[in-house]
């Protein structure tokens, strides 16, 4: 495992998971909201397909992402090992309602140095509103791309409860020198 990506809906503990990973290993971990997020008004960074191509022809990486439509082909192609937090609901909804709620309250400065706002929880691409609509159709996505010939290739462990997940990540052997 030296080019890891971690998949799931929104909420599910990607970015904790990837860079837990990524300290038990010693591999760079890079968050994609971080490097798809890139100033104020949640402004899309317009190079991003380069900075992820970049990022992703190094030897050894995780990364926290099903994937921009434009670089996910490129960072499924060029994982080695995919890691799905495959979730129920009543395990996402709590997750992401609670960051948000923190995010939103203490007005945390989170991608591109934005914030959420209470006034986006009225807004379908809010993360808690994304979690519950987009739900089915990822977790649809994710089991397509995990048959899918051209990623045979790769080693794909699928999680499905939290406890696993936490199992799995114990066992990682330590930081390697």
């Amino acid at each position: 495992m030296r080019r890891i990506l971690v998949v799931g809906v929104t909420g599910a503990g990607k970015s904790t998971l990837a860079r837990a990973v990524g300290e038990r290993l010693g591999l760079p971990y890079h968050e994609m909201d971080a490097l798809y997020f890139t100033g104020p008004g949640w402004a899309v960074n317009d190079r991003l397909a380069e900075t992820v191509a970049r990022l992703t022809a190094e030897d050894r990486w995780v990364m926290d992402s099903l994937g921009a439509p434009e670089v996910r082909d490129l960072m499924w192609e060029r994982a080695n090992t995919v890691v799905w937090l495959d979730y129920p609901r009543r395990v996402i909804m709590p997750r992401v309602l609670r960051r948000s709620l923190r995010r939103t309250a203490t007005r945390e400065r989170v991608f591109g140095g934005n914030r959420e706002t209470w006034s986006e929880w009225l807004t379908s691409d809010h993360p808690a509103w994304s979690a519950w609509s987009q739900y089915a159709s990822r977790r649809r996505t994710l089991a397509e791309r995990t048959r899918d010939p051209r990623f045979a290739p790769l080693t794909t462990l699928r999680l499905a409860r939290p406890d696993e997940t936490a199992a799995w990540l114990a066992a990682l052997p330590g930081e390697r020198s």
